[in-house]
């Protein structure tokens, strides 16, 4: 049956591999297939998995057609970062703030 495995080793890569597996064949197995080394494994940077962007465990069974996806560990909060990106742009230039009116007060 056809899967599709798709992780992201690093910030801005995505690897993407098509496999053929048997019936009745895990999560596991189709990450294994690709070469990498699943989840909890020690030196393995990925941290979770999931199916069509659903958390599954690594027993889950697959079907045709999936499409299982790797995760790897953040490396900023993202509350973190959009606080830092909207200290660094300023509150004029971001968002609802970017366009308005002339003479028309912040944040409107």
């Amino acid at each position: 049956m056809p899967i599709t495995v798709v992780a992201c080793p690093s910030p801005r890569a995505t690897s993407e591999w098509y496999v053929h597996l048997h019936e009745g064949a895990t999560v596991a197995d189709a990450i294994r297939a690709c070469g990498l080394a699943p989840p909890g494994v020690p030196g393995s940077a990925l941290v979770a998995v999931g199916i069509w962007g659903r958390m599954v465990d690594l027993g889950r069974r697959l079907s045709a057609g999936d499409r299982v996806e790797v995760y790897r560990a953040l490396t900023v909060d993202p509350k973190t970062a959009r606080r830092e990106r909207f200290a660094r742009q300023g509150a004029r230039t971001t968002g609802l703030f970017a366009k308005q009116r002339e003479g028309a007060k912040a944040g409107y």
